[in-house]
């Protein structure tokens, strides 16, 4: 098996159709064709289901398409990394940083201390929850997140760093809410309508499993993931919203709001660091690993006092 091969079967997957990925490739069709049916011959399995819409892989086209991708990633970077033997780490590398959490404030001083250490790196940001990134990771789509920690994945392995209280963000002129010890029950949180993200955000699922374990109810009064869109609504008393407590105080920290630790039981979140499990790093990703380590450890020591 070449990687030839695999490069126009990842190609014909992502484009949905031989004719355009023939034109892609400057390739002519009946080639491609030739090329798919000598991998099916190989491989002994079926990989492509041809219709008038175009094509869908199979099952084991699906997994032919994963596996191909990390091997064509591998030697992409095999070439590039021979080519700069001896050189600063330079290259592109993708990060996804988890939104309305602590770790989403590093932001600004990681492409600072990378651009100071690593001039040749290019650095990709991204906000996302989690709860969708693992076959990103595994297909080196990105290179390693900050996220919600969503539990054992196939594939990622996670390195918690980061454990914080939830917190219930509320308008603060809500009479029915009493804001005095800075706390308040999960019971009489779950008289409040909330806004959330949608099911498949670990965020969403903390929460739901704190609810669940009390038998209450989540009056769900809508799913909203834009920063701007929720203040406006909750600034409008249209219902409440549960996030970690510093991105809580970084969003609504003006007196419109109280932010309001989750008690009786506490609720809890987990920052962890996500990086593929079976694939190492290239140089410039190793590199900036190794600058967000230190910048989360520095985090840590600056909030708990650490040493």
């Amino acid at each position: 098996m070449d990687t030839r091969k695999l490069a126009y079967f990842v190609q014909i997957v992502d484009s949905g159709s031989i004719t355009k990925a023939a034109a892609a490739l400057h390739v002519a069709q009946p080639a491609l064709s030739q090329q798919v049916s000598a991998l099916e011959t190989e491989l002994k399995q079926r990989l492509l289901i041809r219709s008038k819409q175009g094509v869908q892989p199979t099952a084991a086209g699906h997994t032919l398409y994963r596996h191909a991708q990390s091997i064509l990633r591998l030697v992409a970077q095999a070439r590039v990394d021979v080519a700069k033997s001896g050189a600063a780490p330079s290259g592109r590398v993708s990060i996804a940083i988890a939104p309305y959490s602590m770790a989403s404030s590093l932001t600004p001083q990681i492409i600072s201390e990378v651009a100071r250490r690593y001039p040749d790196i290019v650095l990709h940001v991204t906000e996302i929850y989690g709860g969708v990134l693992s076959e990103a990771i595994k297909n080196g789509r990105l290179d390693m997140a900050l996220i919600y920690e969503p539990g054992p994945i196939r594939g990622v392995l996670f390195t918690t760093m980061i454990v914080e209280d939830l917190h219930l963000v509320v308008n603060a002129a809500r009479p029915d809410v009493n804001a005095e010890n800075g706390e308040i029950t999960l019971e009489e949180a779950a008289r409040l309508g909330l806004f959330l993200p949608e099911k498949i955000h670990t965020l969403r699922q903390a929460v739901e499993a704190g609810y669940d374990s009390k038998g209450l109810k989540l009056q769900l009064v809508g799913e909203v993931e834009s920063v701007p869109s929720l203040t406006r609504l909750l600034r409008a008393d249209l219902g409440a919203t549960i996030l970690p407590k510093s991105a809580a105080d970084a969003l609504f920290h003006e007196e419109d709001f109280d932010v309001l630790r989750i008690v009786d039981p506490a609720l809890q979140c987990k920052i962890a660091l996500c990086t593929p499990d079976h694939d190492p790093l290239s140089e410039a990703a190793s590199a900036v690993l190794l600058v967000l380590k230190e910048m989360l450890q520095e985090m840590l020591n600056d909030k708990y006092g650490r040493s």
